[in-house]
């Protein structure tokens, strides 16, 4: 692992010696052709590549294009779909450039995404824009919570559409990177993306309230993405209660769908880097890794080492970072956190880190998360322990759209329970707090005393995690004031 990011410094090293060459060593009098050979961004075309630097390479280029490769082969998959679906009614799935809506919070049984949340009705949509631009529409939730992440394939964020934004209901265009078209009447705002391929994940809060359920119904069926060419300036509706639902294949196992295969990954890796572009300052790094692509077209042996390197990437590299002690960076009683969700840019070990124990986390001003896999003293949380989590008078998490705390299984998935409870938060309106005004929550395998049930957060007897979301979070929580208090084992 730190070879791999010694790597990444040499990159970066190399492109800031790029444009100092540029600006300070070259004659104006010096030809082009001598001046393309100053600035090749890889090693040139067949020159010898030792074992370890093919290995290095691979390495890097496996941290880095992770998260691309995840988004491709979803849009692989899900081109096949005939319509809208739920999988094992559970799962919202959709060709690329629709969406789907679940109707409710999502079900345990979901292995598609790691660290679902149960306080908002999701939906989930693939985008494709060397076909269309396409038409999100926005309905009047008035005070409800919502908010839509539209990321691009590197899991950046570039839409603003939420209740933190003042966004108005109506028609929004999301168009690519090539798309030339006319913005029609009635389309409030335009948000390009910088790559074809991205995804659309409408959440709308909801309480536990079965009119609040029941209410939020007429609201889910005017959400809704088509390509522009069928837009007519009038809101659609779809009656997601009608949905197909496709069995759960026979052989899901326990963990996350897995979307990237390193024994397929540098098969795919060109066709990635004509999906993504590079940004500034990466040249090098694209330079860097095509030299070795090219390189093992013709040749078996550089195959076998990307092949064998990927492999081993995956192991030593990337399983670590789905423990959520490896994201991010620490905070107090072992609590972790990340600040720059969905807005990664050039930091590719916190977007592979995220996209790998998490994948699709909202930008920091949307969504602040706290993650959380130890006690107070450093043991890990486990089920045959209690734990109570403890939050002073008038200090439970700021959140102006709502917070929680979920609990997810070793395998980052709802520990199935038999009250069928996975987090909570703002949408339990029958939490008791204490006396000082302090809310205590009881995280345990067992049931608590009958007076601290409504406070009771289930947990399997094997090991587990916590998750605390603050949506919309307060000032205090984007800058770090507040911090989430100490789980403590109290037996």
């Amino acid at each position: 692992m730190k070879k791999v990011f010694i790597l990444v410094l040499i990159f970066s090293q190399l492109v800031n010696c790029r444009k100092e060459s540029s600006a300070k060593n070259t004659p104006a009098d010096l030809d082009s052709s001598a001046i393309e050979r100053t600035i090749l961004p890889g090693p040139p075309a067949n020159i010898i590549l030792p074992d370890e630097y093919v290995r290095q390479v691979a390495s890097f280029a496996y941290l880095w294009a992770w998260p691309m490769v995840n988004i491709h082969n979803r849009k692989v998959l899900f081109e096949k779909l005939p319509g809208p679906l739920y999988k094992g009614g559970v799962v919202p799935l959709s060709p690329p450039n629709q969406l789907c809506m679940l109707t409710d919070y999502i079900k345990p049984g979901e292995k598609d995404v790691a660290c679902p949340n149960q306080d908002v009705v999701y939906g989930f949509g693939l985008t494709d824009f060397s076909k269309d631009a396409l038409v999100v529409q926005v309905p009047d939730f008035g005070d409800r919570f919502w908010v839509y992440q539209v990321c691009n394939q590197r899991t950046d964020g570039y839409a603003s559409l939420g209740k933190m934004y003042g966004t108005e209901a109506g028609f929004y265009l999301l168009a690519g990177p090539n798309w030339k078209g006319k913005v029609p009447s009635g389309i409030k705002k335009v948000f390009r993306s910088s790559t074809d391929l991205g995804v659309v994940i409408p959440r709308v809060f909801q309480t536990d309230d079965p009119a609040d359920k029941k209410a939020i119904q007429p609201l889910i069926q005017q959400i809704l993405m088509y390509p522009l060419s069928q837009f007519d300036g009038k809101m659609k509706t779809k009656d997601w209660t009608k949905i197909p639902i496709l069995p759960s294949p026979s052989d899901a196992g326990n963990e996350e769908t897995k979307w990237v295969k390193p024994e397929t990954f540098f098969d795919e890796l060109p066709v990635i880097m004509k999906e993504v572009p590079s940004l500034p300052g990466e040249e090098a790094i694209y330079g860097q890794i095509r030299s070795v692509l090219n390189a093992s077209k013709n040749n078996q042996r550089i195959k076998d080492i990307l092949k064998q390197a990927a492999v081993e990437a995956d192991k030593k590299l990337i399983t670590p970072l789905f423990q959520f002690s490896n994201v991010g960076y620490p905070l107090k009683y072992n609590w972790s956190i990340q600040g720059n969700g969905a807005q990664f840019g050039l930091d590719y070990l916190t977007r592979t880190a995220c996209a790998k124990a998490n994948i699709f986390v909202n930008k920091p001003n949307e969504t602040k998360y706290f993650y959380q896999d130890k006690d107070m003293k450093g043991d890990r949380l486990k089920g045959d322990h209690k734990y109570t989590v403890t939050f002073e008078k008038g200090n439970v998490p700021p959140a102006k759209g709502f917070w929680s705390l979920t609990l997810y299984n070793e395998y980052h998935f709802f520990a199935p329970n038999s009250i069928n409870r996975f987090s909570l938060g703002t949408k339990n309106k029958d939490l008791k707090y204490n006396p000082d005004g302090s809310l205590t929550l009881y995280v345990q395998n067992t049931p608590p005393s009958d007076d601290k049930l409504s406070n009771w957060l289930p947990a399997p007897k094997e090991v587990f995690s916590l998750y605390i979301r603050c949506y919309w979070p307060e000032d205090r929580v984007i800058k770090g004031i507040w911090t989430p208090p100490a789980v403590v084992k109290v037996n």
